[in-house]
């Protein structure tokens, strides 16, 4: 039909147009999936306790991580002395809002800080947080420790919450807290890794306390006393977030959003059972939760 025909014909049969065009709707599609893909690869623990969310949410949730997975990486894979600063995480942030970034799941993202109105405070503070680890990080002290899983971790935390349906601004310091819960526990299970890499996320002050220090994770001292007597109050501590991290969860919806939180504490905190099953060595493997006994959390989650 020619352009000139089409006015002629009666409004009732305009065809209705689409809320995005066809390939808008495709990209979002594609980007969707990447970030399901990126979270299935790189967040196992996550990805199983999502199952009782809603698509929309547990899509929203994907998209969250695959960002968060691609900052961190952008940090550790660049070669030494030549990681990016914080104004070019967020250029590429700004061309995620703007829909002319080239990551395959930046409309996903953008859909996400759009539909659930993710103060972009958020992601700021995030990146301030991976960019602590551009250079020899080494915590001195508890509140240096707190201020870093802050950035890193509670932040998410705090997307999350937006996500869930956080009802109540009393919830939002336990969603702090179950982002220190879950990245004092990364640190503890990967503190060989993070040594070889130069840092040193436990409080050194604390190590000094208990009679150990730096040079007993070089030495790899598995079995030393001191060690594992630093560990227990650290694994304490972690404990102690979570339990925090509980008490906001009524004030999360009841459509899953809840349930999955839940058990993300649950299996998360359970590498702290690991690790104590383990005599406290975080030094020659590293430690996680099997598969068999994520289901045995998440139905022990269930019941309580």
């Amino acid at each position: 039909m020619t352009p000139a025909l089409l006015h002629k014909l009666p409004a009732e049969w305009e065809m209705p147009r689409p809320k995005k065009g066809w390939h808008e709707q495709a990209a979002l599609a594609g980007a969707w999936e990447s970030c399901k893909e990126i979270t299935r690869e790189h967040a196992t623990s996550f990805f199983f306790a999502s199952f009782p969310l809603p698509e929309a949410k547990k899509r929203a949730a994907f998209a969250v991580y695959a960002l968060c997975r691609w900052f961190d990486d952008v940090i550790d894979e660049a070669p030494e002395g030549r990681q990016p600063g914080p104004e070019r995480l967020l250029a590429e942030l700004d061309a995620i809002e703007a829909g002319s970034s080239n990551l395959p799941f930046a409309p996903a993202v953008a859909e996400v800080n759009r539909q659930y109105a993710i103060p972009r405070a958020f992601w700021e503070d995030l990146i301030e947080g991976v960019c602590m680890d551009t250079h020899t990080m080494i915590i001195r002290n508890l509140d240096q420790l707190e201020i870093y899983c802050y950035h890193v971790a509670s932040v998410v935390g705090l997307i999350m919450s937006k996500i869930f349906g956080l009802s109540d601004a009393a919830g939002v310091p336990r969603a702090v807290e179950m982002g220190l819960a879950m990245q004092l526990t990364n640190i503890l299970r990967d503190v060989r890794e993070d040594f070889e890499m130069g840092r040193i996320y436990l409080p050194t002050d604390e190590m000094a306390d208990y009679g150990t220090g730096p040079e007993a994770i070089a030495a790899r001292r598995i079995g030393d006393s001191a060690w594992e007597a630093f560990m227990k109050m650290q694994i304490a501590r972690a404990r102690e977030y979570y339990r925090g991290a509980e008490v906001g969860l009524p004030f999360l919806a009841n459509d899953g959003s809840r349930f999955t939180a839940k058990v993300m504490g649950r299996v998360y905190g359970g590498i702290l059972a690991e690790i104590e099953r383990n005599g406290y060595d975080v030094f020659s493997a590293r430690r996680y939760v099997p598969a068999r006994r994520k289901v045995l959390l998440a139905l022990g989650a269930m019941v309580r």
